[in-house]
């Protein structure tokens, strides 16, 4: 966050400030009361400043061990609330993200997740995405937008317990310029049960 600082000297302060104060003994009655200070329209006046995030913003709401529960302000009714984990490699550096929010009853998928992978990804070697070293999942990229590209994927009743039932899972991504490599990543599911269940359905 940047941090802007403004500088007043004493001798503005005291420019500004000297009609209000400034009296002339010698021609003035001590009885007489002083000019008031001219309006200055270059001044600024203070503004109240709101605490905390204002309807429309998101913000994180708590952290859920390696997950984070991140939520839409609202003016009113319950906040839609989705986790999110940043994915890194050996080095610390970000490769790819993970989103997981709840859907409405009813369907083939119980949750939702987008990944996001930088833009010098394989496209048509798609993502993998395995829990524990059990049989790996692929799912296809659906869009790429100046930021990365992104898979859209569901996860039915089954895939969540297995997330909930494991301590990590590995995402495998294949590099445009070296489609003989995989890149693979940790995706920590650390304090995933208490933070999916604080993810909300959307309701109509």
């Amino acid at each position: 966050m940047n941090h802007f600082l403004t500088r007043i000297s004493i001798v503005a302060a005291l420019a500004v400030a000297g009609p209000a104060f400034a009296q002339d003994t010698t021609t003035t009655p001590q009885t007489e009361t002083p000019a008031p200070a001219p309006a200055d329209p270059g001044l600024a006046m203070g503004e109240t400043v709101a605490d905390g995030p204002q309807a429309g913003q998101t913000y994180v709401r708590e952290v859920s061990g390696d997950w984070s529960v991140e939520c839409l302000k609202v003016e009113e009714g319950e906040e839609p609330c989705q986790i999110f984990q940043t994915l890194t490699d050996g080095e610390g550096n970000q490769v790819a993200n993970m989103r997981i929010f709840k859907l409405p009853a009813g369907g083939q998928a119980e949750a939702g997740a987008l990944v996001a992978v930088p833009l010098e990804t394989l496209l048509t070697a798609q993502l993998t995405i395995t829990v524990d070293g059990a049989q790996p999942k692929r799912y296809p990229f659906s869009v790429c937008d100046r930021q990365g590209c992104y898979a859209r994927i569901g996860l039915t009743a089954e895939d969540i317990a297995s997330y909930k039932r494991g301590a990590s899972a590995t995402v495998t991504l294949v590099p445009f310029v070296a489609p003989d490599e995989r890149v693979e990543v940790k995706l920590s599911l650390s304090g995933f049960t208490a933070g999916y269940d604080k993810v909300t359905v959307p309701t109509e």
